[in-house]
């Protein structure tokens, strides 16, 4: 049963910075594409960043140059450091994990809230 634990959402001034975590069980880590994806209110929920089996980065356009994603195979964690946050940021940031031939799984997300 493939478990998935978000941490390090808060409350943050905009210009501040966070570091999200995920915790990752019941999977084989290392073979998982790995994600952060983030729900404003009102909106649909987006992609913000993934980052696949060979470390392969790819960001949503309003992040590039802000946010990093990272991942620790040797820990099953995946990481999202946010620089320079900006009101728009706020939302709750859910992490993702996918594999060839299975469904998508979820967290059940951290709260993320910049103020201006």
């Amino acid at each position: 049963q493939v478990q998935l634990v978000e941490s390090g959402g808060g409350l943050v001034q905009a210009g501040g910075s966070l570091r999200l975590s995920c915790a990752a069980s019941g999977i084989i880590f290392s073979r998982y594409t790995m994600g952060w994806y983030r729900q404003a209110p009102g909106k649909q929920r987006e992609s913000v960043a993934i980052i696949d089996s060979g470390r392969r980065t790819t960001y949503i356009d309003s992040v590039k140059g802000r946010f990093t994603i990272s991942r620790d195979n040797a820990k099953n964690m995946v990481n999202l450091q946010m620089n320079s946050l900006k009101p728009e940021d706020t939302g709750v940031y859910y992490c993702y994990a996918n594999a060839w031939n299975t469904s998508p799984s979820w967290g059940q997300g951290t709260q993320v809230t910049v103020s201006s």
